[in-house]
């Protein structure tokens, strides 16, 4: 195993990773924005199974920053897992945090982004894990790897349309653009000359790492007059199969072969992506593009580029979920004896929870006798089993580390709705939610099935669910309300996908299975990130095991403080 000091300390001939404002200039609006070392998308990380990162996050804005290591399971070191108030106390102006982990038995397409209100929007990049030295892929080794993070582009500054959504209970601005490896693209209002092109050679197979950052919406992307193979999600490899577009939500990675045409085509082709919408709110509906440029000797070159004609890709329509259901259905773990899936096939618990939309009453002294903008005049609210999720003003893990848990959280959260009710059918007169800071308790090695479910009380929505701290099997998925009694007889428990964000199906359900083999407090949200800031989370305590690898490590000396 190799120690990597990556991006590590300031003063070595290596980089600190410094939080910092940067002027940047997307769709002729310049705006100073917060960045990682000055790059917007911010720098790619790569490493291998088995390294260990230290990575110094020194914080030189005005802002709280915390940085969130998406799908690094984090074995015993969760100090080091990023969720501001979950994990650690945010990274204050002048101050600066390592984080120190391992990365053990993952490979595969990652990302890190800040775990802290929208900066996100922002702050963000790749996270590649290579396999062991002389370990080779399970699919033909690629001629190059490409990194492509979608994102989404605000002309204001996004903490200022969160905060203004919060104060006036609505729903926030919708952003201006998508980006591909922080580009718009041609698409878009003086943006032709930010347009991502990938050039590739005739007769070659690129290994693309598609990540969507985006803050919230699920996108389709499609390459015209071009097949992908999808071959890994979430770092987990899957059975390969073809298909014209794929579908990925906020949090998650796909991994897909393309392989170029024989011969040069004497053509281009845009590379597309556009919003899956199932919810009733505004959003952005815009495309973004990118282009895939075929290199040429000057035997072949006819036209110049731009000269050249330019295919499009077809997209699914905007609200097409039965194409969502049938990619969904596609991915199966690959499940080789090298790479297995260890489903668990004993479940010590069983949980139900309820997953949508809600509101708050409007608080009158707040908004100075004005109405609100929500639903009806009210707030709009998100829950899991109508628990509205209150961030404490101090960290979870620490509190649950040194016992000190009381008024900072109750470890009580309901394992099923309080109220059962027709989940997806006629929507509710009673829309409020409840309010708290509810954690579930699960025993060291707790074996945990869960299923959640999507509720129409606003209108059925598509959620991208996020655990941290594991990977979870999805053994079975489906409309309407979910049947204890025949839903489970057609569960996979073979070769389901193993991934760290699903997306509940609008107006159904989806169930995944767990081990809780990692101790720590583990976020568990929508990554929708509205969703999230009105409430769309909660965190489960996994205690220690009796063995010293079962128990969480003591918190770093240079933990933030509140």
């Amino acid at each position: 195993m190799e120690t990597w000091k990556y991006l590590a300390e300031v003063g070595l001939e290596r980089k600190g990773r410094e939080v910092q404002l940067q002027n940047v200039t997307r769709l002729c609006h310049t705006k100073s924005i917060v960045t990682i070392n000055g790059q917007f998308p911010g720098p790619r990380i790569v490493a291998r199974e088995g390294d260990r990162l230290l990575i110094k996050v020194v914080n030189h804005v005005q802002s709280n920053i915390s940085i969130h290591w998406h799908g690094i399971r984090q074995l015993q070191t969760g100090w080091a897992d990023g969720p501001a108030y979950i994990t650690q106390c945010p990274v204050q102006i002048g101050n600066s945090y390592v984080y120190n982990f391992t990365i053990v038995g993952q490979r595969g397409t990652l990302w890190w982004h800040a775990h802290i209100s929208w900066l996100r929007s922002t702050i963000y990049g790749p996270l590649i894990i290579l396999p062991k030295r002389g370990v080779p892929y399970p699919f033909t080794k690629p001629y190059k790897e490409v990194p492509i993070i979608f994102g989404e582009w605000w002309n204001a500054d996004p903490e200022a349309v969160i905060n203004q959504a919060l104060q006036t209970g609505g729903g926030p601005n919708v952003s201006d653009a998508y980006t591909i490896n922080g580009l718009p693209g041609p698409l878009y209002n003086c943006s032709a000359k930010d347009t991502f092109k990938l050039k590739v050679q005739a007769g070659k197979t690129y290994l693309l790492r598609l990540i969507n950052a985006a803050l919230n919406v699920e996108l389709f992307f499609s390459i015209a007059n071009h097949t992908l193979k999808v071959v890994e999600t979430d770092a987990v490899y899957v059975k390969p199969f073809e298909i014209n577009t794929i579908l990925i939500a906020p949090g998650q990675t796909t991994n897909v072969l393309l392989k170029t045409k024989p011969n040069y085509p004497n053509a281009t082709f845009f590379m597309t992506a556009r919003p899956y919408v199932t919810g009733l709110g505004t959003f952005d509906n815009s495309t973004l593009a990118g282009i895939l440029e075929y290199e040429t000797n000057t035997l072949h070159s006819t036209l110049p580029m731009n000269k050249l004609p330019l295919h499009k890709p077809v997209l699914p329509v905007l609200n097409d979920t039965s194409f969502a259901t049938k990619f969904a259905n596609k991915l199966r773990s690959l499940n080789t004896p090298q790479f297995p899936a260890n489903v668990p096939q004993k479940v010590d618990k069983r949980l139900f929870f309820t997953i949508g939309l809600g509101t708050n009453p409007c608080s009158q002294q707040q908004h100075n006798n004005q109405t609100c903008q929500g639903p009806n005049g009210t707030m709009f609210a998100a829950s899991i089993n109508n628990v509205s999720f209150t961030m404490p003003n101090s960290a979870l893990l620490q509190s649950h580390f040194f016992g000190q848990s009381n008024g900072v959280y109750s470890p009580d959260f309901p394992i099923s709705p309080l109220i059962p009710f027709n989940y997806t059918g006629v929507q509710l007169n009673n829309t409020n939610v409840g309010n708290g800071t509810k954690l579930m308790v699960l025993p060291f090695n707790t074996s945990v099935e869960l299923v959640l479910q999507d509720t129409s009380i606003l209108g059925a929505e598509s959620h991208p669910l996020h655990l941290h701290g594991f990977n979870f099997f999805v053994v079975g998925q489906g409309f309407g309300n979910f049947n204890q009694n025949k839903d489970p007889k057609k569960f996979n428990l073979i070769d389901p996908v193993e991934r760290n964000t699903v997306g509940v199906p609008s107006g159904g359900w989806v169930a995944i299975r767990f081990l809780a083999d990692n101790p720590g407090v583990w976020f568990m949200h929508c990554h929708l990130e509205i969703h999230t800031s009105w409430g769309l989370k909660m965190a489960w305590v996994v205690l220690d095991g009796k063995l010293p690898n079962q128990k969480l490590l003591p918190p770093p000396l240079d933990l933030p403080k509140c």
